[in-house]
């Protein structure tokens, strides 16, 4: 674990709340990233990103291509913004539906972005907001099809569903009727295929304490991992007799090995990994350094043991409960109250080490989702070693707000 006293030296001079980009852990988690995709390019997913610098870092490092935006606005802005430069040609996915008039008129009247940018489909509804976004004739809009990647135990039947629920695209049938469906609808090119396994990506397979339901999660993960490759390739193979597909992207930080063995995948989309948060501590296969950190002053010592932040309600989303709180990290040994958790204006935290705790200190924490402290703050702080190299911009500190 890193020594408080490093972060503190280097940001002596700067008064919290403040958040830092860890430079050599952010590097070991890209490396380690393309370790596990053993070859297989990385698609970077920029909502556990949400900063700029950092998402320019990590393309140009070999191993990884391509962008997974996370709204058609996002992914006009990064074409602009690369546009002349030497990532100008990098591919962007927008990996959720769009149903944004001006920026599909946008998108239609730029043909630079129009060459790079593809939108995510699942059904004839999308083709048609489409259609009425920008009028019949159209210039094609390139688009990728979504197979639904959760796992149905009961006969493939929608009796038990285990993962997010995306798209109603979920056997090869549907997928080749999609598809054929796409090809003969003027205006519209059909390069790719995506599925996101959520139910392996997004859930740690150890979780701490519970020994019993890690083993029940491993086994759920195995048999949905092998259930999804046959009905992938299957669904790949059916829209294979449509499209020329460009390429076929599944998976996230949790299941790079098993994403990645699927012979039908062509790459694989991760994130969070680069940026280490507490959600990504409880998987077997891989441990991220904790890169992106925040720390917050404290302002009251109502007891010997405790000691209140300012600020640190920064909840993840996803479904309530104390995962999704952010964690005291430094110094060791705190942890929050149970009965008021992280709070907007104020956050207790207690434990021995809170004894040594002085109004204006400052204790350093971990957020839950990789890119929701972007939202945040305005910068980060990127350190090298002891020292801040330099102040980059998250997209809230360019002015930008992408939902």
């Amino acid at each position: 674990m890193p020594d408080a006293e490093l972060f503190n030296a280097a940001t002596k001079h700067l008064d919290p709340p403040i958040a830092v980009v860890d430079l050599e852990a952010f590097d070991h988690n890209a490396d380690d990233l393309v370790r596990r995709a053993a070859g297989r390019p990385i698609r970077v997913a920029s909502k556990s990103v949400r900063c700029r610098y950092l998402l320019e870092r990590v393309l140009r490092r070999p191993g990884f291509a391509g962008v997974m935006a996370y709204s058609l606005p996002e992914a006009l802005w990064l074409a602009g913004e690369w546009a002349g430069t030497d990532l100008a040609d990098t591919d962007i996915l927008v990996a959720y539906p769009t149903v944004d008039h001006a920026a599909l008129r946008e998108l239609a009247t730029d043909a630079h972005a129009r060459a790079r940018i593809s939108i995510m489909v699942d059904s004839v509804g999308h083709l048609d907001v489409v259609d009425a976004a920008l009028g019949l004739g159209h210039p094609d809009v390139r688009v990728c099809l979504e197979l639904d990647a959760s796992w149905r135990p009961v006969l493939g039947r929608d009796l038990a569903h285990v993962g997010t629920r995306r798209s109603p695209l979920f056997t090869a049938r549907q997928a080749g009727a999609f598809a054929r469906a796409v090809a003969d609808r003027d205006g519209f090119e059909l390069v790719g295929l995506m599925g996101y396994e959520g139910q392996i990506a997004g859930l740690g397979d150890q979780p701490r304490g519970r020994p019993v339901l890690g083993g029940v999660l491993r086994w759920m993960q195995r048999r949905s991992a092998a259930e999804l490759a046959g009905r992938r390739a299957a669904a790949v193979a059916a829209v294979h007799e449509v499209a020329d597909l460009e390429f076929v992207n599944g998976g996230g930080t949790g299941s790079i090995e098993s994403t990645g063995g699927d012979a039908s995948v062509t790459e694989v989309a991760a994130g969070s990994g680069l940026v280490g948060p507490t959600l990504f501590d409880h998987y077997r296969r891989f441990s991220p350094r904790p890169a992106v950190l925040f720390a917050l002053p404290v302002v009251h010592k109502p007891r010997p043991r405790i000691a209140t932040l300012f600020g640190g309600g920064y909840v993840a989303s996803g479904k309530a409960g104390e995962d999704r709180l952010p964690s005291p990290y430094l110094p060791a040994g705190l942890s929050l109250l149970g009965v008021e958790g992280a709070g907007e204006v104020q956050t207790p935290v207690t434990g021995r080490v809170a004894r040594n705790l002085r109004v204006g200190d400052r204790v350093w924490l971990r957020h839950t989702k990789a890119g929701e402290l972007a939202e945040r703050f305005t910068e980060y702080h990127v350190l090298d070693g002891d020292r801040i190299v330099r102040t980059v911009p998250t997209y809230r500190g360019e002015g930008r707000c992408f939902g």
